[in-house]
């Protein structure tokens, strides 16, 4: 955000607003973490305090825990609540992810600059696997991520950079809106290759999704393969390719 973010020391103590940094800091930088949200599911079994939601954190929870930062995103957490958070005095780290690329160069500013800790192995590998131009588009995928209204994954997004990663052309990746509305009967009419259906944020499952589409094929995923920046990039391209018969190793 080119927002300085002044710091009284050592980062020792870190709370997460955001489930896919959450993911990065375990995995990163063992220990540090001392709050997160509900929604931080990753790793299993994390033993921190919950400060509540994404949108709705608890901000005297999160000041109870006398973090030396915060961590937020620009999309996933409110101006508000980080503009409160720095009036308490307290440090907020805010980054900013709209493709692969930013997702890997915002992780290394994390842990270098704001950790002051080595690049983890685990973003090295990340990196070598997903660096380099996006591949010739193989096939035309629609990715709802809302049903009642029904929403999919448009323009300037993290997902959609990473399927074209895939080999995968959006067809909303011209969109003017990030996350437009859109009919699932002219989804099943568009022409398209597959409907992709995470299972989040919307809990798409094989009762609940699949039937919308009558005339194209459906792929159920796993939504943090396709949306989180963290440790699951390590796995998230031979896992996606096999699900949804995209390209391999990038370059």
């Amino acid at each position: 955000m080119g927002t300085a973010v002044e710091l009284a020391g050592p980062v020792g103590r870190v709370v997460s607003l955001v489930p896919s940094l959450t993911e990065a800091l375990a995995a990163g930088a063992p220990g540090v973490l001392v709050g997160a949200t509900r929604w931080c599911t990753h790793p299993p079994g994390l033993r921190v305090a919950r400060v509540r939601g994404t949108k709705n954190p608890d901000r005297r929870a999160v000041a109870a825990l006398r973090p030396d930062l915060v961590v937020a995103n620009k999309e996933e957490n409110r101006e508000l609540d980080v503009r409160r958070l720095r009036e308490a005095g307290i440090p907020v780290w805010v980054t900013v992810v709209e493709t692969v690329p930013e997702a890997l160069a915002s992780l290394e500013r994390l842990f270098t600059q704001a950790l002051d800790r080595p690049v983890p192995d685990w973003l090295r590998a990340a990196e070598r696997l997903w660096t380099g131009p996006p591949p010739r588009p193989r096939a035309r995928v629609a990715v709802p991520i809302w049903r009642d209204p029904w929403m999919v994954v448009g323009s300037a997004t993290f997902a959609g950079d990473l399927l074209a990663r895939l080999g995968m052309e959006n067809a909303f990746a011209r969109d003017p809106g990030r996350y437009p509305r859109a009919d699932p009967a002219e989804l099943d009419r568009a022409g398209l290759d597959t409907i992709v259906l995470p299972d989040e944020p919307y809990p798409f499952a094989p009762g609940d999704g699949p039937e919308a589409f009558t005339r194209t094929p459906t792929a159920l995923i796993e939504g943090r393969l396709l949306t989180w920046y963290g440790p699951s990039l390590v796995t998230a391209r031979t896992e996606l390719a096999a699900r949804l018969g995209a390209g391999g190793a990038g370059g």
